[in-house]
This record gives structure tokens, C-alpha cells and sequence, in this order.
């Protein structure tokens, strides 16, 4: 399956996520939903978010442009809120996955989509 497909059908095609993208660890764009932009910049801050979690807290993080107050920064996660909106970032062996919800959706249904694909892809080796 292409990184592209995951971020259609597995993050996306469930309504449980608004707009999501797989970033490499190493740097660029593995797969990214329409409409969503993320700039050079914020790539590597969102790959660095996990790499100093105390930075994080204190400064959160942007998406497109979005500023994002994080609100737990933990192990391979990291979970921003911005009014009826909210962010997932979650850390595998090679990638990060970023998941975006607007309401309707709770945070609760997006934790289950993200982290679910992120197993997944840790248990294959990415």
C-alpha cells in the first residue's frame, strides 16, 4: 500500500480525522491529505516536537499556519487543542503521523484511528 493510501483510507476514509499527513523522521512529506499545507519549518519542528518534549509544552505547535496549545507531550505522542480542534502526533520507528480532527469528531475517536495505524506501521518495522 502507498503512503498516500494510508492517509486517504486508513486516517481520512474513517471520518474520524479531518486532515492528516505522514512525515519521515528523516525529513519530507511521506503522504498528505488535500488542502493541507505544511511548510518546511514546520516539518522539522513537528519532527523535533518529540525530541524535547519541555520545548513543546512551552511553545507548542503549528500546522499550516495553525498554533496549537499542546496538552500532553509523552512518550511517542503528542496532542495540541486549539478551540473545537485538535492535533495527534504520533511517533513510529521511521515516521510521524499527523492527525487532525475539527468537531464533530472528539479527540477520543482521532486517538483510536492515529494510534491504531502507528502500531501498525511500528509492527512492520516503520
Amino acid at each position: 500500500m502507498s503512503w498516500q493510501a494510508y492517509v486517504d483510507n486508513n486516517l481520512i476514509g474513517t471520518g474520524k480525522v479531518s486532515q492528516a499527513a505522514i512525515l519521515g523522521q528523516q525529513g519530507g512529506v511521506w503522504a498528505i491529505s488535500s488542502g493541507l499545507q505544511i511548510s518546511p519549518e514546520e516539518q522539522a519542528a513537528l519532527v523535533a516536537a518529540h525530541k524535547d518534549f519541555d520545548h513543546v509544552r512551552a511553545n507548542g505547535i503549528r500546522i499550516a499556519g495553525v498554533k496549537y496549545f499542546v496538552t500532553i507531550a509523552e512518550d511517542r505522542t503528542v496532542i495540541g487543542k486549539k478551540g473545537d480542534a485538535g492535533v495527534f502526533l504520533v511517533q513510529t520507528k521511521q515516521a510521524i503521523l499527523v492527525a487532525i480532527y475539527h468537531a464533530p469528531i472528539q479527540a477520543a475517536e482521532t486517538s483510536g484511528i492515529v494510534l491504531g495505524l502507528s502500531d501498525y506501521l511500528i509492527g512492520v518495522g516503520y
